[in-house]
């Protein structure tokens, strides 16, 4: 590493945005039956080669809508305070999320997906297949 690594920029550009009905994000984390299309940008589809091998895949994306963040946050789904790194809230410093889903179907560059709980618009920055081990 470098003397300067502290220093060190990331850009990120999405490589597609999500499609549902989810427009509130209170009340993503209670949609996890919803059904989402992950529409990939046409430059990334040959990428989705053989990911039907797989029934979970993990969808990474930024929180847009997420204005700032907190160190120290109340979480939603138990109500305990906790540091951010220890629950899934939105207001995180860099922003990213991280759901495994049920991946349905595949149709060219969109992937039809189940319990994602990220809302429609939401910009999706890398897609990987979860394997449990």
């Amino acid at each position: 590493m470098s003397e300067n690594s502290n220093d060190i920029s990331i850009v990120m550009h999405p490589i597609g945005f999500v499609n549902n009905i989810i427009s509130d994000p209170a009340y993503a984390r209670e949609k996890k039956d919803t059904e989402s299309l992950i529409v990939l940008k046409s430059e990334y589809a040959e990428g989705l080669d053989n990911i039907t091998d797989f029934e979970r895949i993990q969808v990474f994306f930024y929180f847009h809508l997420s204005e700032s963040f907190s160190m120290i946050q109340k979480r939603r789904y138990d109500g305990k305070v906790a540091g951010v790194f220890a629950s899934r809230s939105p207001r995180r410093p860099n922003g990213i999320g991280v759901t495994v889903v049920e991946l349905l179907k595949v149709d060219n560059n969109i992937l039809h997906v189940k319990g994602l709980d990220a809302v429609n618009g939401t910009p999706v920055l890398d897609i990987k297949p979860y394997m449990s081990e």
